[in-house]
């Protein structure tokens, strides 16, 4: 089922009493959600996208715009004649219902025509709980099961019925590390498996991206970019979504462009074409440093942390927005702690040019430097 959104807004009244100005937390809103696919809402807490989960499922009614399942209108239907699944941040389980009646309960609440036997009944329930692999649990009660457990009868919950449009609002938070890994793995596989149009807010870029087919980077109620998450990833349209996406987080400078030369302070880094002499904020992916002994761009070495496979240098740079700068490389490369520099080269498909004043990538072509090209001025 495609869900297609049409320049939806959502406005809530301002709390300040002098200036009374509404509140926009969703604004113009356009986008057409492909059928079958898993769509990541990801932004910073207060962006708008668990807002636009709720109009979404009905539970917000939009201030302007339209939202289609299909061919069909839902903007005005209530939310249990749209066909969701709805999952919490915090499970929303009946404490006092076993797993099987938990998941049973949507079921018994069908009427008219949708009306099941119990026989039909305890079929879907049955599967539901294979396909979240909590068949075993089924007489246990919430209290008695692990936050992922739970967070798995949930899901089943919203799957028995067959929602045309599956709405995951922050499903993992409550899990820790191990479990949240676990289970967004899971995650993913069920959408696989049932094809099922789902929407998945989180605030965890890592989350995003390890599981969506697409992903929408929102700022204060305003869509920032849409795409593959790889594609968002390489090519982010602005300095905001660069920051956000990423761990460790993309290092950003003061860059200057002269002459076909891109200088981070006085160091000569890449060649530039295509640009204009200019000012930019520069920013370099962790991964984006070559360690080079006479490498054009020079930081002051503090430490050296070692990851198993990888080993980030913490560094720093008076040009850098950054406290420090983090340079991902291999662990086989062996820095000496006694040395005050650290010298690099670039990867110049790591490394992203953004206009001072709107903040706006600048499309470039690039080329490394070499050692001697990049000698400081």
């Amino acid at each position: 089922m495609k869900v297609i959104l049409q320049n939806l807004t959502k406005k809530f009244p301002g709390r300040d009493r002098k200036k009374q100005e509404d509140v926009i937390a969703v604004n113009d809103f356009t986008f057409e959600i492909p059928d079958g696919k898993l769509i990541g809402l990801l932004g910073p807490s207060g962006c708008g996208k668990s807002t636009t989960l709720n109009l979404i499922s009905g539970l917000l009614k939009p201030t302007s715009g339209r939202i289609f399942f299909g061919e069909d209108d839902v903007t005005d239907l209530p939310p249990e004649n749209r066909g969701i699944g709805l999952v919490f941040q915090n499970y929303a389980l009946y404490p006092h219902l076993t797993v099987r009646q938990n998941i049973l309960f949507p079921l018994q609440n069908l009427k008219g025509k949708d009306k099941l036997s119990k026989a039909q009944m305890a079929e879907k329930v049955q599967e539901a709980a294979r396909l979240v692999q909590i068949d075993e649990l089924m007489d246990r009660k919430p209290g008695e099961l692990s936050g992922g457990q739970q967070q798995r009868v949930a899901i089943a919950r919203a799957l028995v019925k067959m929602p045309r449009v599956l709405l995951l609002d922050e499903p993992l938070s409550n899990l820790d590390a191990r479990l949240r890994l676990q289970t967004r793995e899971e995650i993913r596989r069920i959408q696989r498996e049932t094809q099922i149009t789902t929407i998945f807010v989180t605030h965890d870029q890592e989350e995003a991206m390890s599981i969506s087919d697409m992903i929408v980077v929102m700022k204060a109620g305003v869509v920032q970019q849409i795409g593959k998450p790889q594609d968002v990833y390489d090519g982010p349209a602005n300095l905001f979504v660069a920051k956000f996406l990423g761990t460790p987080p993309i290092n950003v400078f003061d860059g200057t462009v002269r002459d076909n030369t891109l200088y981070i302070g006085n160091d000569a880094v890449l060649h530039i074409r295509g640009v204009a002499d200019q000012n930019v904020y520069v920013g370099i992916r962790p991964e984006g440093f070559v360690l080079q002994e006479h490498g054009p761009f020079g930081c002051s070495l503090r430490t050296v942390e070692v990851m198993g496979r990888d080993s980030s240098v913490v560094c720093t740079n008076q040009a850098s927005l950054n406290p420090v700068i983090r340079a991902i490389i291999s662990a086989d490369n062996k820095v000496d702690l006694g040395q005050k520099l650290v010298r690099f080269s670039l990867k110049p498909a790591k490394v992203f040019l953004f206009h001072k004043e709107t903040e706006e990538r600048i499309d470039f072509t690039a080329d490394a430097m070499t050692a001697k090209e990049g000698e400081s001025l």
